[in-house]
Order: structure tokens, then sequence, then C-alpha cells
């Protein structure tokens, strides 16, 4: 029970109306440390409750403590747009019965706007990095009362280029305690980062990004091409059970190609993609949310900080990049204790991918069939101890293998035909094999150069050249035409 942790009777109330009942397990091991003051780090998986675990101890502090005269005192950092206005929605729902204040400051929405909100002096500010630089670049004690720095899904922000800003928004929060939550630590530069931001924390992992998902169930259908894919989505859509569906794709011309040809097999879908303004992210997430969309099709713009509780079917028609990236994709699904399936499309280009994923997660997609839609692609005929496809070249002997007596007898003979063909094209006077003889070509240079005499020495220039650029011929040795010391 929340009781155990000894929250503020206002936020006992909040939890209770959101339908909380027991803690998870990232709660249960975060919030005594948080409440202590301690730096942590905590790895758990996503749908784990992470938010609530920094969320809860944070508007504890602000509600027991109370510092009339200062700023922003608690400030959490995220990647992505989407993921800031979940955080900020979860945060009101947390506070309604206090009366601590949040704002939300990320890219998409007008400086002067957000200039104003910073002027109100809310007790919590949820931001994106890029966007919060340019606010401090105007107006540099911004951070000084910070008391919490939060940092969410840090490795996000380390892949998005983030690092620079991020260590100077903690350097502008001067002394605080610090909390880092992700679902995977192995982003490279993470630990650097955790030495610049972080005082001896503490190290929670709760349910490795690694092995397979309780709640999740994963499979891979294999596919000839793009245009199989396609078919085999539209049956998945039409044949799974399920409440909302995320499609996942690469790039963003294809969300858009696949966005229309799902809206013409009538899939009630919307896109989205990392191109889209702000107001129109808004409106689709609103519209998926109220369940207006039933499929969603995105990159993985969404794949972090996107929590529909309807959401129930995960589909990568593209493989993800990497096995942090899948992770994130297929925890859209299988949120709070609910169940999911994620189901990835692989083609012969994607194999290798497939096999580092899930050697990177140390998990086994299940392999499935539809028999209407069976792939000629079967898979690759020997794979390595790695789960990749073995190359087919074959090695090149050290050692020429000894030639039969068959094959030398055509050796010897090609090359007596070559030497008689070296022989006839040089004393011949016919052209072979289309190219002017020998013979042919001296008496073309002959003809060429009839009419012209050479250059004497006397019209060369000072350095022994010709004014032409050529190059004068060379005496003989004892040559009637050397010239003698008496003639200088």
């Amino acid at each position: 029970m929340f009781q155990e942790f000894k929250l503020n009777k206002q936020l006992i109330k909040a939890i209770d109306k959101l339908g909380f009942k027991e803690p998870t397990p990232v709660q249960q091991q975060a919030i005594p440390e948080v409440q202590e003051g301690r730096d942590i780090m905590v790895c758990a998986e996503t749908g784990s409750g992470k938010s609530a675990a920094f969320l809860l101890p944070i508007l504890e502090r602000m509600l027991s403590v109370k510092a009339p005269n200062s700023g922003t005192r608690a400030l959490v950092l995220v990647p992505t747009r989407e993921l800031a206005r979940q955080l900020a929605k979860q945060c009101e729902k947390l506070a309604q019965f206090t009366k601590v204040e949040s704002g939300l400051i990320t890219g998409g929405a007008e400086f002067k706007y957000q200039t104003a909100i910073f002027r109100k002096n809310p007790e919590i500010i949820i931001a994106t990095p890029g966007r919060l630089v340019d606010h401090l670049g105007k107006q540099k004690n911004l951070m000084e009362d910070i008391e919490v720095l939060v940092l969410d899904e840090a490795d996000r922000m380390l892949d998005m280029g983030f690092e620079e800003d991020v260590l100077k928004i903690a350097e502008a929060c001067g002394e605080r305690q610090t909390l880092l939550f992700s679902a995977t630590m192995n982003q490279k530069g993470i630990r650097h980062m955790i030495k610049q931001v972080l005082n001896d924390p503490i190290d929670i992992v709760v349910d490795s990004f690694r092995g397979a998902h309780s709640t999740i169930q994963q499979q891979r259908i294999l596919a000839d091409d793009d245009k199989h894919k396609e078919r085999l989505l539209t049956w998945l859509l039409s044949n799974e059970e399920y409440r909302q569906a995320i499609v996942f794709v690469n790039t963003k011309a294809k969300s858009e190609t696949l966005y229309h040809y799902l809206e013409y097999h009538n899939v009630n879908s919307g896109v989205l993609h990392g191109d889209m303004t702000q107001d129109e992210r808004n409106h689709i997430m609103q519209r998926m949310r109220q369940g207006q969309i039933t499929v969603l099709v995105a990159t993985d713009v969404a794949a972090r900080g996107l929590d529909v509780q309807e959401i129930d079917l995960v589909i990568n028609v593209d493989m993800p990049r990497s096995g942090d990236d899948y992770v994130h994709r297929i925890g859209r699904t299988g949120r709070a204790g609910n169940t999911g399936l994620a189901i990835s499309l692989v083609d012969n280009t994607e194999w290798n991918l497939k096999a580092a994923i899930e050697r990177y997660l140390q998990i086994e997609m299940e392999s499935r069939t539809i028999g209407s839609l069976k792939a000629k692609y079967k898979g690759p005929k020997k794979v390595k101890s790695n789960g990749k496809a073995a190359g087919s070249k074959k090695k090149k002997d050290d050692k020429k293998k000894p030639l039969n007596k068959k094959a030398k007898e055509k050796l010897a003979k090609k090359k007596e035909e070559e030497k008689s063909k070296r022989s006839n094209k040089k004393y011949s006077t016919e052209s072979v094999d289309g190219e002017p003889s020998e013979k042919e070509k001296s008496r073309h240079r002959f003809k060429k150069n009839i009419g012209k005499r050479r250059k004497s020495k006397s019209d060369t220039d000072d350095k022994g050249f010709y004014g032409d650029g050529s190059a004068p011929f060379k005496l003989r040795k004892n040559s009637n035409l050397q010239e003698s010391d008496d003639d200088e």
C-alpha cells in the first residue's frame, strides 16, 4: 500500500482516485531512497511506473518543505515533447488536490508564452533540453533554486545529441538531488554523464530490459518485400484481436505512404512523425486517447513517452535499428500489468538485424507464419553461432590445385594460339583483329614526319629547350655535329 511511504493525505486521495492499489517494484525501491534525499539511477522496463516513482516523492517534498520566496524547485528533463506532455498530465493528476503547480517547456510553443510561465514560479518544470537551454541563454538564474533534478529517459537524450545541453542545465542548477531513470543503461556515454551529474548514486535495477517481457508476447513473421509486408499488415489488423495498435516504420516518408495505404483499405488510422507541427501531433494524440483512432502509424518519435492504456498490439513493419529502440517500441503495449502482442515483419535484408537484437536482449522471438500469405523467403540456409546469416563466399585456397592432363593440353594449346597470333601481327602487312600491323604503323609514322626537319641548337631557349616546349635531341659523343671549344 502507498500509505507505507507516509505520503501527504492529498496525494493518497489522488492515488486512490486514479485507481493505484499497490506500488510497482520500481516504486517500492525508488520512493524511499528519494525521500532520504539520495541520488539514484534506476533501470526498469517501460510501463513499470517510473514516472510516479519520482513524481510522488517530489510532490511530497513540495508539500512538506515550504519555500515561499523561491523560484522553481524541481526540474524534470525528458527527450521528447510527447513524453513531456504525458508527464505534465500525470503530474497534474497526482497534484489535483494540492496547490502545487507545474509548467511545460518544450519546442513548438511560443517563446513569450513560456517566459510568462517562468514568471509565475511553478514549483515543478517539465522540459526538453533544447528549449530550456534557449531560455537559460536569455536568463541565466532561472534554475538557481532547483532542489531536485530528474533525467528521464537519459539514454534517449544522449542518443538525440543532448549530452552537452543536459550538462549545461545541470551546471545551472547548482547543488541539488539528482534522479536518473531509464529503461536501458547501455547507451554509449551514459556512464560519463552519471559521473558528471550524480553524486554517489544508489543503483536500482528492476526488471532489466534484457530477457523476455512477462506481459508481452514477441513474434516474428518472415516477408519477401515491402508489398508483401503491406498484405501481411492488413491481414493482421483484420484478424488480430486488439483495441488499439501502433505500426512502426523507420522513415517519415514511409509512415505517410503506409498511412494512406491503410486509409485506402478503410482502416481507421492516423500518422505521427517528426515533420508534423506541435499542434498536429497534439491533435493526433488527443484523438488516439479518445479512441477516435484505432491504428497509429509512427516513427520512433512515438516510441518513447507514448502512454495509451488501450494499446495492446505493436507491429514493426521495419525492424528497429537497435535493441534499445526495439525495447521502447514494444514497451508501448503490456503496460501497468496489462498483456500485449508485438509482431516484427522480417525480410531477407533484416535477418541479421533481428538476430543482433535477439542476442543483445537475450530473447528469441516466436516464429509465426500466415498460411495464405506464406513468404517465399525461408530464412538463411546457414546460420552462425550468433544467429546471423552465414556468408556464401568460398574461401580461396592458398595453393592452386594441380591441373589434370586434359586441362594442361588445353592450356598449352591456348598459349600456342596466342603466340602464333602475336607473330602474325608483327610481320603481316594486313590488319589483325581490326588493328593495323606493325609495318602499317611504321609507314604511317614515316609519312607523318616527311617535310619536317629537326631544329638546331641555336633554336633552343636558354635552358636547352625549344620554345614550343620540346626537348632537344641528344648529340652522340665524338659526333661531327658536336661543337668544339674554338666555336665558343
